[in-house]
């Protein structure tokens, strides 16, 4: 089923069908028929001479320099040309796709002042498989993802290279074998397609959405080390965080209760400390405050990603054309940085449960670094080494973009977002916790074998999807293979997918 562009309905899980799983996009006539009314619009204001930003003047410290009617026939071939300045291999597929779907969302609104065939092309190259090759650095996340959008409003002009069939080819060549036709750019056509945060607002979509399930499975991860160190589990019941109000706490405690149902620490079997230390009874309220986090982060991306992210917006029935700054980075780039501190904290309590799992003075009862033989054997002491190493990483890109701005444009642009250092940054510590999380989960997974009571149903099934990936380790062997393959077992989602089929979908917030 095809996802129908409004301007105001346009979700996360949308984003990503459409950004990797090339799910199809179609126009919806009224948002047709609204980009029409404007390009009317626009058009009349040109004929008649009215002096409006980036259509018949200059743009930046030049928006004072208003073009002839020569000028403004050619001015968005060289605006294209001069903005198409970024550096880099290639932006992800996904990434460049994410983009052109929320430019084309933008223009939906019929507030933009382009002629309808550039939207129409974006959704085409969308549909048949046509992707710019892209820059992915460039962007100062102010006047719009300047930079990789102008790579992308080139093939406008049957310029610049796309990926077409696997192969990278001239843009032109793509098209034609794509068959698609070159619409051209003509007054505004350039400016329209470039001037939002898109390209790293898609970013920060695609990377949220792996955050959120990442979080579903670092709550199992902290369940099956809790149940590995006997945990109290008086912290995890969901009223004592109901009394305190937090949504995201009383979420992360019922979840991970429910993947140690069953479990012999519930019956009192076993016996367990009054107290145990902060990783373990504060875990609700860590991966709880993660959640809220990323939920605010959610909510602004789908505002943005709904929104009217262009300048000057034209407003047809009132007769009015608005210049302002609705292409500034900063109401995304802002969570997108604290959806990566989010992220890196879980991270931080994560390797700390790993050490109680590894440390004799702090398991209850484990051997040293879990394994049979220590002296002769180290077991997992080095896999913390690898974690920590990660985790560094992590805090060093955990300091926001957001503030970090350099002026640019001779200072008219004397405050940027940078959101395009978020964004990237921001993706980077995502990928970097699956591996922090895979080696906590197999940590947990070696523990589990040496203790002798039952474990709970959800805690059984993370503990056989990780065997299926990682034999336990009876004595020393090279431990790279096993991480990277939990590295690669936690991306797919498997230990999640593992657990749910077990016992049900857990929360997300």
């Amino acid at each position: 089923m095809s996802v129908i562009l409004t301007g105001k309905d346009l979700h996360i899980e949308d984003v990503v069908a459409v950004a990797r799983h090339d799910e199809k996009v179609a126009l919806h006539p009224d948002a047709l028929a609204r980009i029409a009314t404007c390009r009317a619009f626009i058009e009349e204001r040109i004929a008649a001479r009215e002096i409006m930003y980036g259509v018949n003047t200059g743009i930046g410290e030049f928006s004072e320099i208003v073009l002839d009617d020569e000028q403004v026939k050619q001015f968005q071939r060289y605006l294209i040309y001069n903005h198409a300045a970024g550096i880099g291999e290639p932006a992800p597929r996904e990434h460049v796709r994410a983009a052109m779907l929320l430019r084309a969302n933008v223009h939906a609104h019929g507030r933009s002042g382009c002629r309808p065939e550039i939207t129409q092309t974006l959704i085409e190259m969308l549909n048949r498989g046509v992707t710019p090759s892209v820059c992915v650095k460039g962007s100062v996340g102010a006047c719009g993802d300047l930079a990789p959008m102008s790579q992308i409003a080139l093939c406008m002009m049957g310029e610049g290279e796309c990926f077409y069939g696997g192969e990278k080819m001239p843009t032109e060549k793509a098209f034609e074998k794509a068959g698609i036709p070159v619409p051209g750019l003509r007054a505004r056509d350039g400016l329209a397609t470039i001037n939002g945060s898109n390209l790293l607002t898609g970013i920060g979509i695609l990377t949220l959405h792996d955050a959120e399930r990442w979080l579903k499975q670092a709550d199992i991860a902290a369940a099956m080390t809790l149940e590995a160190l006997k945990a109290n589990m008086k912290p995890y019941d969901t009223r004592l965080h109901e009394l305190r109000g937090f949504r995201g706490a009383v979420t992360s405690a019922a979840n991970i209760r429910r993947v140690i149902e069953g479990s012999d620490l519930l019956t009192g079997k076993e016996k367990v400390k009054v107290q145990d230390a902060y990783s373990m009874r504060s875990t609700p309220q860590v991966h709880g405050a993660a959640r809220d986090q990323l939920r605010w982060t959610r909510e602004q991306l789908e505002i943005e990603a709904n929104g009217v992210g262009d300048n000057p917006i034209f407003l047809p029935d009132d007769r009015v054309v608005l210049t302002g700054a609705n292409f500034q980075g900063s109401p995304v780039s802002m969570p997108i940085d604290h959806m990566g501190g989010a992220v890196t904290m879980i991270c931080v309590i994560s390797e700390r449960r790993l050490n109680r799992l590894t440390n004799p003075a702090l398991s209850v009862g484990l051997p040293a670094f879990l394994t049979k033989g220590a002296g002769m054997f180290s077991g997992l002491m080095l896999s913390q080494y690898t974690a920590d190493m990660q985790v560094v990483e992590q805090k060093i890109l955990s300091t926001p973009a957001y503030h970090q701005s350099i002026p640019a444009a001779a200072d008219q642009e004397d405050f940027v977002s940078m959101g395009m250092n978020s964004a990237l940054k921001t993706r980077q510590i995502v990928d970097t916790a699956n591996g922090v999380l895979g080696i906590e989960l197999m940590a947990a997974a070696q523990a589990l074998d040496f203790r002798g009571y039952t474990p709970g149903r959800g805690t059984q099934a993370a503990k056989a999807a990780v065997r299926r990936r990682v034999e336990f380790l009876d004595e020393d062997r090279p431990l790279y293979p096993d991480h990277n393959r939990m590295l690669e077992a936690v991306t797919r989602c498997e230990i999640l997918a593992a657990v749910e089929a077990e016992i049900g979908e857990l929360g997300t917030y």
